[in-house]
């Protein structure tokens, strides 16, 4: 399940996305517009912003976009920067890779289903963009 903050990343991004031709966006306007916390909000542009995803500007005119295209933001760039991993275990995922304790991963049964569960999640993940759900 996608937690809070990352939904409410994807519901701003969005906001973004479609305002993104009108220049940057106060970050009061994009709370109030989508019913997000403020401080709350804060925080996740400031990752997002670190993640090179979006830039902000200060003073008259200022407040948050795009610093690359919509079309190049990967769901899944998002959801890991986020929340983590998408793999459901430890032990396929990725790039939070860890060993499960006390099993045998080439015998395991549920480690094969989700191989099967990361992969299917990702084929979408990886393909689709903030664009796509704008």
């Amino acid at each position: 399940m996608l937690s809070k903050k990352t939904q409410y990343a994807f519901k701003a991004l969005m906001y973004l996305a479609q305002k993104k031709e009108e220049g940057p966006v106060l970050i009061a306007e994009i709370s109030k517009k989508k019913k997000i916390p403020l401080k709350f909000l804060e925080n996740i542009l400031l990752e997002l912003r670190k993640a090179g995803i979006l830039d902000s500007k200060k003073g008259k005119g200022g407040g948050y976009f795009f610093a690359k295209d919509p079309s190049k933001v990967y769901l899944a760039e998002v959801l890991r920067l986020i929340d983590g991993p998408i793999a459901l275990l430890p032990c396929v995922s990725l790039h939070f890779y860890e060993r499960c304790k006390n099993c045998d991963e080439k015998n395991c049964g549920l480690h094969r289903v989700m191989c099967q569960v990361r992969d299917a999640n990702l084929a979408i993940l990886e393909n689709k963009t903030v664009a796509d759900i704008e």
